[in-house]
C-alpha cells in the first residue's frame, strides 16, 4: 500500500443547519492522481475548501504530510506544501507570464513576499524556478507575453504553473479543463499526468475521459458523502456510480 500524504477522517462541514459534508473519510497516496467526481452539489468543492484551509472545518480531522492541519488557515497549509488552482482562472492578466510565475514563487517567502520597493534581482527573480516551470508548461515562447493575451487553455496551464511555483508537495486542481478546446485538453491531460512524478495531484474534473485516463484513484461523492472509491476500472463498472451520476456518460463527455 502506498504511503499517504493526506488523510481526512470524519470530516463534517455545516453551514447553519445544512450539512455540505458528512463523515467524509479520504486517504490520498503520494505521487498519484486522485480525482474527486460527482454532480453539482455533491460537496466536491467544499471538500477542497476544507482540505486546503480556505474554509474552517466543523468536525473531523485532517493530517497532511504527518502534520495535523485541521485548524490551520490556508496560508499555513501553503507553507506545508499544499497548493491549489480554482474553478475560475485567477491570474495577473496585465503582467507577463514570467512575472506571474515569479510572484507566485516569491509569495511563499514570507519575509519578502510583499516587498514592492525592491526590484526583482538576484534571489527575488527566482529565475531557475520560473525557467523550469515555463518548460514544463510549454510556454517558453510566451514568457514575455501578458497573461491576458494567452488563449484560455494557456491561461489554465499558467495557473497550474503558479501553483507549482509555490514548490508544493500536493496540488489541488479544481476543474482545470473547464472551457477548453480539444487541443488544449490534450495538453492539460499530458501536463497533469506528468505531475505525479514529482507531486501528488488531487483533481476535481467533470470530463470523464480525462478522469478515467489519468487517475490512479477516484472518489465518487453524493450529497456530501463518499459513495464509493476505487481504481478507474472499478468505478467505471460500479452500478451505484452509473445509476447515481453517470449513466451512459461514463464512456465519455461530462457528468
Amino acid at each position: 500500500m502506498s504511503v499517504s500524504i493526506l488523510e481526512a477522517k470524519g470530516v463534517v462541514k455545516r453551514y447553519g443547519k445544512f450539512a455540505a459534508l458528512t463523515d467524509v473519510h479520504l486517504r490520498i497516496a503520494r505521487n498519484t492522481v486522485h480525482s474527486v467526481i460527482g454532480p453539482n452539489g455533491a460537496g466536491k468543492t467544499t471538500l477542497f475548501h476544507v482540505l486546503t484551509g480556505t474554509v474552517p472545518i466543523t468536525a473531523g480531522n485532517i493530517v497532511f504530510d504527518g502534520h495535523d492541519v485541521t485548524h490551520e488557515p490556508d496560508h499555513r497549509r501553503v507553507k506545508r506544501g499544499i497548493a491549489r488552482s480554482f474553478q475560475v482562472t485567477s491570474l495577473f492578466t496585465n503582467l507577463p507570464v514570467r512575472e506571474n510565475l515569479r510572484l507566485a514563487a516569491q509569495g511563499v517567502d514570507s519575509k519578502r513576499a510583499l516587498d514592492a520597493w525592491t526590484p526583482p534581482r538576484g534571489a527575488l527573480e527566482h529565475r531557475d524556478t520560473v525557467d523550469v516551470i515555463l518548460e514544463r508548461l510549454a510556454l517558453q515562447r510566451f514568457a514575455s507575453t501578458q497573461a491576458g493575451a494567452l488563449s484560455h487553455g494557456q491561461q489554465r496551464r499558467l495557473e497550474v504553473g503558479m501553483a507549482l511555483a509555490a514548490r508544493p508537495k500536493a496540488i489541488f486542481l479544481d476543474e482545470p479543463t473547464s472551457g477548453m478546446g480539444i487541443d488544449d485538453l490534450d495538453d492539460m491531460k499530458h501536463l497533469i499526468r506528468s505531475l505525479r512524478d514529482d507531486y501528488t495531484v488531487v483533481l476535481i474534473e467533470h470530463n470523464m475521459d480525462i478522469v478515467m485516463d489519468i487517475s490512479d484513484t477516484i472518489t465518487v461523492m453524493q450529497q456530501g458523502r463518499v459513495l464509493v472509491e476505487g481504481k478507474p476500472a472499478d468505478i467505471r463498472g460500479d452500478e451505484r456510480v452509473r445509476s447515481a451520476y453517470l449513466g451512459n456518460m461514463i464512456t465519455g463527455g461530462r457528468a
